[in-house]
């Protein structure tokens, strides 16, 4: 679930960057994309935290 927000939340803050930037609609869904990963990863890595504490 945490994987799924934190993707979700990436790409949302990554579409808001690249606009205010001032780009294009490749641009937006390049960093779109590459934030989508990037919080997604952190997630997984948090979940993974999480199970192991448990």
């Amino acid at each position: 679930m945490l994987i799924i927000a934190g993707a979700l939340i990436g790409a949302v803050i990554g579409d808001r960057r690249a606009a205010k930037r001032g780009g294009s609609v490749a641009d937006r869904v390049q960093y779109a994309v590459v934030h989508a990963i990037l919080l997604a990863l952190v997630a997984l890595i948090a979940t993974i935290a999480i199970g192991r504490m448990v």
